[in-house]
């Protein structure tokens, strides 16, 4: 869409760049899968099929990907902010198997771990959840400085990888295959108005599931 003098013109796009949505999901329920949950998808096929999965950063797109997991029989590690108590319920609530803070370590080493909270210093953190050979998925857009860490930590063929872009590819499989269908999004709706408030809730951690924009 372009606006020009206060008037709005749209523009068609082709067919072959578009997805139909699952009709099963209403507008605010849905939106949280266009983005948190392509994302997040995307990530997760970086994980090469897993079957002991971390996910850091228990937000908008965690939840929506530790139903997926769950649903392949994927053993889901949660981790949130140190002492996210409720969090952590929420997690569990949704299949993990274990679910703890950041400063947390769960019992046997895991295979795959994505990082969706934008902290560089987890990097290093979650290269000492995954065993030899296992991968490190860095899913943000934006993520801080990532602290030097000891070789010995990532030796042994583990991976470090990041996801930039959303592909057709991905829309097809997570909405075409009916991956979504295993998916109930938790969403808390904020009026356009009170974007800010949204930002703010997010950042502070206070939104379980995804925040909502509506007019």
């Amino acid at each position: 869409m372009t606006v020009d003098g206060g008037y709005a013109e749209f523009t068609r796009a082709r067919s072959s760049a578009c997805i139909p949505l699952p009709e099963a999901f209403p507008d605010v329920e849905g939106a949280p899968l266009l983005c948190a949950g392509l994302i997040g998808f995307r990530a997760y096929r970086k994980t090469n099929g897993a079957r002991r999965l971390g996910l850091v950063g228990f937000g908008a797109a965690a939840h929506i990907i530790a139903q997926i997991a769950r649903d392949d029989g994927v053993e889901v590690f949660a981790f949130t902010r140190r002492g996210d108590v409720a969090g952590q319920r929420f997690a569990r609530d949704l299949g993990a198997v274990w679910a703890g803070g950041t400063d947390e370590v769960p019992c046997s080493p895991l295979d795959a771990v994505i990082i969706f909270a934008p902290v560089g210093e987890l990097v290093p953190l979650s290269l000492r959840l995954v065993r030899k050979g296992g991968v490190v998925v860095c899913a943000g857009i934006h993520m801080s400085r990532i602290p030097t860490f000891p070789y010995e930590d990532l030796w042994g063929e583990r991976q470090i990888v990041s996801v930039a872009n959303l592909t057709r590819e991905d829309a097809r499989l997570f909405f075409g295959e009916g991956r979504a269908r295993a998916v109930r999004t938790s969403v808390r709706r904020y009026r356009l108005k009170d974007a800010n408030d949204a930002l703010r809730d997010v950042k502070a951690g206070a939104v379980q599931g995804a925040a909502v924009l509506v007019p």
